[in-house]
């Protein structure tokens, strides 16, 4: 009967406890504070933020040529009266601004300011000279209209990589990203100096197309209300705004043609329809 005992290989305690892992001081495996970074993941996101950061960096320095060269003025006429009607709304407010009648301009039958321009770039930067001053940033309104387009050129590398990743894939966007920040037609209407509606609007127009693919993917009401509202700042900053007007119908209109109509792209567009008409 003795032939018939178990081995002891089975039951000794050293092999149950030699096959659980060894946990670190902290209690948990891996390597601590660098755990996250052993993840694919985690580098993953790191090298995504670092690509992201040189578009932005690169998009902005391109964009201050005839800063360094020059000095931080308003060139070119248009940008002057934009500048003109953001000094005038930093000084006398927002009602103030909507009931000027410029003399100057349109000379000599004078313009109403209020009612003949798209009031999106003096209001974005007459809200940024305003809270910088709140946060006791001191700084002139002239250097924010100057340098209102190249900061804005980054914020729209960003925003074409969120759009671009949502049509394809992360890669994608980066290099989109990258691409949109340095491309010559681009930079020629966002130089340090140029503060005309194409520095802002390029970039809501951008984040609306990004907003609404994610409304149309998630078929979710918060999505299409964040894109109502990008698509009302876009219309108050560029008269492109018509872009948007009939991109996105003959979107839907295609995907009917194609057969992929579904619930989500019935709630994002109507409820895209119905906040519009609400503003």
């Amino acid at each position: 009967m003795a032939e018939h005992s178990a081995p002891d290989s089975k039951h000794k305690p050293g092999a149950a406890a030699n096959s659980v892992a060894p946990l670190n001081s902290r209690g948990g495996p891996g390597g601590g504070l660098s755990g996250g970074l052993s993840q694919p993941a985690g580098w993953q996101s790191l090298l995504s933020f670092t690509i992201l950061f040189l578009a932005w960096l690169a998009g902005f320095s391109s964009r201050l040529f005839a800063v360094i060269r020059f000095e931080s003025i308003i060139h070119e006429f248009d940008p002057w009266f934009n500048y003109r009607s953001t000094h005038h709304l930093a000084s006398h407010g927002f009602y103030e601004f909507l009931n000027w009648f410029d003399e100057r301009a349109w000379y000599p039958l004078g313009r109403i300011v209020g009612g003949t321009v798209y009031p999106g770039l003096m209001v974005t930067a007459g809200l940024i000279h305003w809270i910088l001053n709140m946060l006791n940033v001191t700084v002139h309104i002239r250097d924010v209209c100057v340098f209102l387009a190249p900061v804005f050129s980054g914020l729209t590398a960003i925003s074409t990589f969120l759009l671009t990743r949502e049509l394809w894939n992360q890669g994608a966007g980066l290099l989109a990203a990258c691409f949109i920040a340095i491309v010559p037609g681009y930079i020629s209407r966002s130089v340090a100096g140029s503060f005309d509606n194409e520095g802002i609007a390029i970039f809501a127009l951008q984040f609306t197309y990004y907003l609404w693919v994610k409304s149309v993917k998630t078929g979710s009401v918060f999505w299409t209300i964040c894109c109502c509202l990008s698509y009302f700042y876009m219309v108050s900053a560029w008269g492109g705004y018509v872009f948007i007007i009939n991109l996105i119908p003959l979107h839907v209109f295609v995907l009917l043609l194609m057969q992929r109509y579904s619930r989500r792209v019935y709630i994002a567009f109507v409820e895209l329809q119905y906040h519009v008409l609400c503003l």
